[in-house]
C-alpha cells in the first residue's frame, strides 16, 4: 500500500510515495523544460557529462567506489519526453537503512545526488572537462546510430517526424546528431546553468521514509526560485491534409516496416482516458486483440502487428512487420479492424479480457519502484495524478458505448513504409 506525501522544501517539490514493500530506497530527481532540439542535445549530453565526475569524485572510477561504499548503490541517468517536454532525470537506488548498521545510508544518497547536479567536476576554467564531454559525444553518437541500426525502432521515429514535422513531439529526446558536434563545452556551461536556474525540479522518493526523515536528507539542498509558469497542455496534433500522407523510405533490408499514425484527442487528463485505454487493447494493445488475430493470425500478412497509445499528445500508432508487395493490402484490413471498433464488433468476453489485461500491466507496473516513480511523474506533468485503486477501477468501468464513441474519434494521418529496393 502505497502513501504518498508531497513535502515542500523552499522551491523543490518532494513527493514521497511512502511503502514498506521494498528494501531499498529508490530516489528519482527529475528536471524539465521545453522540447527543442538545441535543449535535447545539449541536455541529453549532460546527462551523461553530470554522471561521469563530480568535485570531490572526479573519474567513473572515483564515483564507483563510492557507490559500493554505499553498500552498493546504483546510479543511473536518462533522458524523455513527455508530450512537448524534455525530461532529464538521475536516478539513485540505495539499500533501506533498516537493514544494515548505519542509519544515515539515506541521507548521504541524498548529499551523492546532490553532489552529482549541483556540483559537477569543473577543469581550471571553471567549464565541464573537454576530455570527459568528447568521451560523452561519442558515445551519444553512438546510441542516435543504435536508432538507425534497429530498423522497427527507426521506422517508428520516422514516423513521428512525418507526422509531427511541425510539433516539439518530432524531436527525439537524444538531440540532434548533426548539432552534437557543435556543441561546446561553454555552450554545455550555458545550458547546464539554464537548467538549474529555470527548470522544474521534483524530487521523487520510493521507500520506508516519513516526512522528517527526508526533511533532513534534503535540508541542505538550495534551489533558486523558479519563474512562474502557468500548466499548459502539450500541443494537440490536427490533421492539415484531407487526405492521408503516405511516405515511402528505401532501405537494405529485406522486410518491410509499416507505421502508421492516427490522431486520436483523447489525452491523459480527459474522463475518457480509461476507454481510449481499452479501445487500443482491443484493438491491437494485446494478442487477442482484432490487429493480432485478423492482420497477423488470420491472413498472415504480418510478422507483428501492434498498437499504441500516446495519451500525452492525443495520437495512436500501429506498427506492423510486412512484406511490402502485401502493402495495400495490409493497410485496408487494419483500417477495416478500426472500423469494426467503430460498429461495436467485438465482445463482451473480449472487452472484459482486454480490461483484465490493462489492470494485470497495472499491477506489475506497481511491482517496481522506478515504473511507479514514472507513473506518478507522468500524471503531475499531464495534469491528472492517479493512485492504483482509481486507476483499475477507471479500467473496470468502462462500457462498450463509451470504447465505440472514442474509436470513432481516431482518424489516419500517416502511412509510412521503409522497405527494401527491390519490393
Amino acid at each position: 500500500m502505497l502513501e504518498e506525501y508531497v513535502v515542500k522544501q523552499q522551491e523543490l517539490p518532494i513527493h514521497l510515495l511512502k511503502t514498506e514493500k521494498y528494501k531499498t530506497t529508490n530516489i528519482a530527481l527529475h528536471l524539465k523544460t521545453d522540447l527543442t532540439k538545441e535543449k535535447a542535445t545539449h541536455r541529453a549530453l549532460l546527462s551523461n557529462v553530470l554522471k561521469s565526475a563530480t568535485k570531490n569524485y572526479p573519474s567513473r572510477k572515483d564515483i564507483r567506489l563510492y557507490l559500493d561504499e554505499l553498500y552498493g548503490a546504483t546510479l543511473a541517468t536518462n533522458v524523455q519526453k513527455i508530450g512537448d517536454w524534455h525530461i532529464l532525470s538521475f536516478y539513485l537506488t540505495v539499500v533501506n537503512d533498516q537493514f544494515i548498521e548505519t542509519s544515515q545510508l539515506f541521507k548521504k544518497s541524498i548529499a551523492f545526488l546532490q553532489e552529482v547536479l549541483f556540483e559537477p567536476y569543473l577543469d581550471e576554467e571553471g567549464f565541464f572537462s573537454e576530455k570527459i564531454i568528447e568521451e560523452e559525444k561519442r558515445l551519444l553518437k553512438q546510441r542516435i546510430d543504435s536508432i538507425y541500426d534497429d530498423k522497427i525502432r527507426y521506422a517508428n521515429e520516422r514516423l513521428i517526424q512525418e507526422m509531427c514535422k511541425n510539433d516539439p513531439f518530432a524531436i527525439h529526446p537524444y538531440g540532434d546528431k548533426n548539432m552534437l558536434f557543435e556543441v561546446t563545452k561553454q555552450s554545455l556551461q550555458e545550458e547546464y546553468h539554464r537548467m538549474l536556474q529555470e527548470d522544474d525540479i521534483r524530487l521523487y522518493i520510493v521507500g520506508n521514509h516519513t516526512k522528517e526523515e527526508v526533511q533532513d536528507a534534503v535540508a541542505s539542498i538550495s534551489i533558486s526560485p523558479r519563474p512562474k509558469r502557468e500548466r499548459k497542455i502539450p500541443s494537440q496534433r490536427r490533421r492539415e491534409e484531407k487526405e492521408v500522407r503516405e511516405v515511402v523510405e528505401i532501405d537494405q533490408i529485406g522486410q518491410a516496416k509499416l507505421s502508421m499514425g492516427f490522431c486520436f484527442p483523447v489525452y491523459h487528463a480527459d474522463q475518457n482516458f480509461y476507454a481510449a485505454q481499452v479501445m487500443n487493447g482491443l484493438f491491437g494493445g494485446f494478442p487477442h486483440s482484432k490487429l493480432f488475430m485478423n492482420v497477423r493470425e488470420k491472413e498472415s500478412l504480418a510478422y507483428y502487428a501492434t498498437s499504441r497509445y500516446e495519451s500525452a499528445k492525443g495520437l495512436l500508432f500501429v506498427y506492423a512487420g510486412i512484406d511490402a508487395s502485401q502493402y495495400d493490402k495490409t493497410t485496408r484490413i487494419i483500417k477495416e479492424q478500426l472500423e469494426d471498433m467503430v460498429q461495436g464488433k467485438f465482445t463482451d468476453q473480449e472487452l472484459a479480457q482486454t480490461k483484465m489485461m490493462l489492470k494485470n500491466q497495472l499491477m506489475e507496473a506497481y511491482d517496481s519502484p522506478r515504473s511507479i516513480i514514472s507513473m506518478a511523474y507522468k500524471g503531475n506533468v499531464l495534469g491528472k495524478e492517479r493512485d492504483l485503486n482509481t486507476w483499475m477501477k477507471g479500467i473496470e468501468s468502462v462500457t462498450k458505448d463509451e470504447v465505440v464513441h472514442v474509436a470513432k474519434l481516431v482518424t489516419l494521418d500517416t502511412c509510412y513504409v521503409l522497405r527494401g529496393e527491390d519490393a
